[in-house]
């Protein structure tokens, strides 16, 4: 049955932009660092540019210092660059092995500028939900045009991928809330 096939495309879609939602809160700083704010970062690599993840260890040493050891020292100069270009709001300590990185405590300030931002975020999300359900209701309708499925059938489907769209949204307000609580606690 062809609605069983949007449901299930609906429902992959939204749920991959939960998840797009999920990964994009990991980079946002929280009281705690984490790795996930330095692991997109590019390094020269021998010509080729190279996630800091794929040249190098990557460690949470404590609440606020990253740690990099390199597999190659002769990349320390290289990926100090890298961190200075990617502007992250700390100034990286070469010690001839490892750099380290201290990340000063959170002003308030810088809080709720982040929680803001993941509410931000969390608001696209919903948006990516809407035009999934918007896609889903269009092929509906084309299906009930071409005399595929009944208009009952057709007022069904609008109401299970209502259904979808709301459970979704829930979701993706409460992903979203729980990132604003944990960025705003000290």
């Amino acid at each position: 049955m062809p609605l069983n096939e949007v449901y299930a495309h609906a429902n992959e879609y939204m749920q991959k932009s939960l998840e797009s939602l999920k990964k994009d809160f990991v980079s946002l700083r929280t009281g705690r660092v984490s790795v996930a704010i330095i692991e997109g970062i590019k390094v020269d690599y021998y010509g080729t540019q190279t996630p800091l993840s794929q040249v190098g260890t990557l460690t949470a040493l404590d609440a606020s210092t990253l740690q990099i050891a390199p597999w190659e020292k002769t990349l320390l100069k290289e990926i100090e660059r890298a961190i200075n270009e990617a502007n992250i709001g700390v100034n990286p300590n070469n010690d001839g092995e490892t750099i380290k990185l201290f990340f000063p405590p959170m002003t308030s300030e810088q809080r709720k500028e982040i929680a803001k931002e993941a509410k931000a975020m969390g608001e696209k999300a919903k948006v990516a939900i809407r035009n999934i359900r918007k896609d889903a209701n269009d092929k509906i309708k084309r299906l009930e045009k071409d005399k595929a499925i009944s208009e009952d059938d057709a007022k069904r489907a609008y109401d299970e991928v209502q259904k979808t769209t709301d459970s979704f949204i829930k979701k993706i307000d409460e992903t979203t809330k729980h990132k604003e609580d944990e960025v705003l606690k000290i």
